[in-house]
């Protein structure tokens, strides 16, 4: 069983390092030429016996698989290490924001702590982006739901124009998405500095005639952990089914990156 474990390569390695088979005696004839063959089977001469040999080469084998398979979980385990260690020095350097939601209630970050949270950033008079991104986002929010034993994920987006995106106009325009889509504006600078605590680019055009204008932006969907913390990003070539598999795989390996959640 052992041996099927293995590389072809690490096989033949194991059966090389056995010492060389004994060379056949020469055969008794018929009327008594040579030494006699054993009654063993074993041939008579030097060495091990062939059922030895195979043992030895099926415990070197288990030997050697047993050493690939714990260097593979190593340095999958290290690798794990690495990226909680660079996820933890990206988080730990988002701030802290505080906005008004749809229903003009104050809302902090900390709010949604000890819940998952998908995140998006976009503006209310985007011509087709931002409905598509929010569509995505929400019907992987959905697909998530109807998972039977998955914790609820929280559906957030963050006006990047809060000009125009006073509270009023999110509630108008968020009812075609998800019926728990939360959506979340402010003063200009306290926008701002939700937008650089997840270091999203956005820029206002300049505005035509009738006082339009498109906010040029970074489109990134955000997965944040029940610790608050980054913990994956989803572009424009994410699908909704994609994105529900990855959280679901975060949900399962899921581990706090803050010391005070560990």
């Amino acid at each position: 069983m052992f041996p099927a474990l293995l590389p072809a390569r690490c096989l033949r390695r194991c059966l090389r390092s056995l010492p060389p088979l004994p060379a056949a005696p020469p055969q008794r004839g018929l009327w008594g030429a040579g030494p006699a063959v054993g009654g063993d089977g074993s041939g008579g001469g030097g060495g091990l016996p062939l059922g030895r040999r195979v043992a030895v080469a099926a415990a070197a084998a288990a030997g050697a698989g047993g050493a690939w398979l714990w260097l593979r979980e190593e340095k999958a385990r290290r690798g794990r290490a690495r990226r909680r260690a660079e996820l933890r020095a990206l988080a730990l350097g988002q701030g802290e924001f505080t906005l008004r939601d749809q229903a003009g209630r104050r809302r902090r970050k900390a709010d949604f702590r000890g819940r998952w949270v998908l995140l998006y950033f976009g503006f209310t008079h985007c011509p087709d982006v931002c409905p598509e991104e929010l569509g995505k986002l929400s019907r992987a929010v959905a697909r998530l739901e109807g998972e039977p034993g998955l914790p609820p994920v929280q559906p957030l987006f963050v006006t990047l124009d809060p000009e125009r995106d006073d509270a009023p106009a999110l509630a108008r325009y968020l009812r075609d998405f998800h019926p728990r889509l939360l959506g979340l504006t402010g003063t200009p600078e306290e926008v701002a500095q939700a937008a650089a605590a997840y270091r999203v680019y956005a820029r206002a055009g300049p505005k035509d005639e009738d006082g339009d204008y498109v906010v040029d932006h970074s489109v990134l969907i955000y997965l944040l952990g029940p610790d608050g913390l980054f913990l994956d990003c989803y572009g424009r070539a994410r699908s909704d089914a994609d994105i529900a598999r990855s959280v679901r795989r975060h949900m399962s390996t899921y581990q706090p990156l803050t010391e005070d959640e560990e």
